[in-house]
């Protein structure tokens, strides 16, 4: 079933064009991931199929019978909401019908009641609170009467996509999800939790992802926009890198035909008379197309550069028995350790465990409860922190940059230029001398990572870099810090990113406890899922064996009863089980029921077996004392 049809779309804001005359499908069942630089149009071009914008031209037809759902970055909320109410502000039939069923409850009018058990028959809703309730509690949100307004972003974030996730299982219709980076303020559970439910679920998806063990996990599909057109390729994100260098390597081969062909037509334009024949005009029509080619950019900076950085003494970096608490919560408990030069340390752990604390703890942002740090005298810090940049909007890029100095130093006392160095971040030389206020969210968040890095610490720290960050600015980052030669931390939940970049990891692993474990984040990961593994397999054994050593007494006891009362136990033992199959049977034969006067019957055999199972167990007790 086709769901969304676009043909020949446009877009521009004024000079410069998002992307020019292309054309898409997309099916029932697709999952398609979308990878561009960040101001190429990911974002318009979603706000178009959304219908919240208009192309310039082209078309976009939209199944009638399907409904288009956005999981956006901006999430609008009553902030005196509970959480579970605003889980029941859905606009659907099937929370309608919930909604409907717990009012008939508390009213107890029998009309009411048969009405709303026929809405939950219909819309299929009787298991969708505790569904809901579940993702909840998957994504770590347990207290469902706090208020929204008392939410961290992260959390009104990780609310809002349970309340998406809910609405797709409500509708039991056809839904075209899109999601705007879904994986950002989610922790290494929480993400592999929601690769796995996409997984399962029957939907079609559209995704803007920078984290590309989640892309590949979820997504057979991959869009790439790039230099206004798109490019369509099946299979994996190293597929897409894979067609994406041959078709670079092919682009090069042609301009370089171009650039042979236009030198010899160069000459003859130059030796043309003014008055020119008919016949010569297709010639110069021609001409003008292989210098359009002949002169298409291509450059590619390259990150393989020797960068002069400040030098490093022997003491870099030294944190001896520190502790930090906040209340009664235990963040750092007794850590100790000695940074190296050229350290490339990750740290993980769940959201609240202290990780950011520790960062600001080492850069004297923040006081410890107890314990020193010791920093070398060459030490200077490169902080990239989730708060952003504080900047004159009106004040062009290039100038931002240059504020800190004209160039950037090279080994050999070499140099590159401001202007050089944004190109290697892929700011072009638009985008160099545009004011910052015309930045997208994701150009300004690299600009600030530029702000950092030009800087030339040569300790560097980053608490979740790779937030907002496009697929293509990861990459030249990921290739610029295999470079440096200083010391690294980096606080990321991007298991990509952190295998690419670290060689070790310290894990926040609750009240104060961090690990120390040489090997990148997804050793760690199976490391840690071994011995989980491992707790549950002793967990299990020595809940078996306390229960094989009650056997005993349990049949000494039954010795010592009366022959009356050993007959009565065993009875009750017997009753017990067919007692309660019967209550389930009723209950089952409820929730199916719709006729008013038979669940009145079903409710009043319910009770009546209800008050014997009470009476058999108070009495199987006593029996047992």
């Amino acid at each position: 079933m086709n769901y969304v049809t676009a043909e020949n779309l446009s877009k521009s804001y004024g000079l410069k064009s998002l992307f020019e005359n292309i054309t898409f499908h997309v099916n029932e069942g697709d999952k398609i991931a979308i990878v561009a630089k960040n101001g190429s149009g990911k974002s318009t071009l979603l706000k178009i199929l959304m219908g919240k914008e208009i192309a310039d031209s082209g078309t976009v037809t939209v199944n009638k019978d399907i409904q288009v759902v956005l999981f956006d970055q901006e999430i609008d909320f009553d902030p005196q909401l509970s959480i579970e109410a605003y889980m029941m502000t859905l606009d659907s039939a099937p929370i309608a019908a919930v909604k409907n069923y717990h009012h008939a409850l508390h009213t107890g009018n029998p009309e009411d009641m048969e009405k709303a058990m026929t809405e939950m028959e219909m819309h299929k809703a009787w298991d969708l609170e505790n569904e809901m309730k579940q993702i909840l509690s998957q994504l770590k949100i347990t207290d469902l009467e706090a208020k929204m307004g008392t939410l961290s972003g992260g959390q009104v974030k990780r609310v809002a996509l349970a309340k998406l996730l809910t609405e797709t299982r409500a509708e039991h219709r056809h839904i075209l999800l899109i999601m705007d980076e879904p994986t950002n303020h989610l922790d290494v559970d929480m993400v592999e939790w929601l690769e796995n439910y996409l997984n399962k679920a029957k939907i079609t998806l559209l995704l803007v992802t920078h984290d590309r063990y989640f892309l590949d996990a979820v997504c057979d599909t991959i869009w790439e926009m790039e230099d206004g057109n798109l490019y369509l390729h099946r299979g994996s994100y190293a597929t897409y890198l894979e067609n994406k260098m041959i078709r670079e390597e092919n682009l090069n081969a042609t301009i370089d035909k171009a650039n042979n062909l236009y030198r010899k037509e160069l000459e003859w334009m130059r030796r043309q008379p003014k008055a020119r024949t008919t016949k010569s005009k297709s010639r110069i029509d021609a001409f003008y197309e292989t210098e359009k080619t002949a002169k298409t950019d291509t450059r590619k900076e390259s990150l393989e550069l020797d960068f002069e950085m400040k030098r490093l003494g022997r003491k870099i970096l030294e944190l001896h028995h520190i502790d930090k608490s906040y209340g009664d919560k235990v963040l750092l408990k007794d850590f100790s350790y000695q940074f190296q030069r050229g350290d490339k340390i990750g740290i993980v752990g769940k959201n609240g465990a202290g990780k950011s604390t520790l960062l600001n703890i080492i850069q004297g942002l923040e006081p410890a409860d107890r314990g020193t740090i010791e920093t070398g005298e060459t030490i200077q810090f490169g902080y990239f922190s989730q708060k952003g940049l504080h900047y004159n909007e009106d004040e062009r890029v290039i100038d931002f940059i240059r504020e800190i100095s004209e160039n950037f130093p090279l080994a050999n006392g070499r140099t590159i230029s401001a202007s050089q160095f944004l190109r290697l971040f892929l700011f072009d030389d638009q985008t160099q001398y545009s004011p910052i206020s015309k930045l997208s969210g994701g150009e300004k968040r690299r600009l600030h990572l530029m702000y950092v890095l030009y800087q030339n610490p040569n300790f560097l720290i980053f608490d979740e870099p790779t937030n907002d960050l496009d697929l293509p600015t990861l990459t030249v980052l990921e290739n610029f810090l295999q470079n440096f030669q200083g010391s690294l931390i980096i606080v990321s939940h991007d298991r990509y990113f952190m295998d690419r970049i670290v060689d070790h990891v310290l894990a926040f692993e609750g009240n104060g406890k961090i690990r120390d474990f040489t090997g990148n984040f997804s050793e760690y990961r199976e490391r840690q899922k071994q011995e989980e593994a491992g707790q549950k397999e002793e967990k299990t054994k020595s809940t078996e064996v306390p229960a094989a050593k009650a056997a005993e007494p349990k049949n000494q006891l039954k010795k010592k009863l009366t022959f009356k009362e050993q007959r009565e136990l065993e009875q009750i033992e017997k009753e017990m089980p067919e007692t309660e199959s019967a209550r389930d049977e009723i209950l089952k034969q409820l929730n199916n029921e719709t006729d008013y006067q038979i669940i009145a019957d079903l409710s009043t055999r319910l009770e009546v077996l209800t008050e014997r199972l009470e009476e058999m167990e108070m009495r199987w007790l006593q029996l047992q004392d």
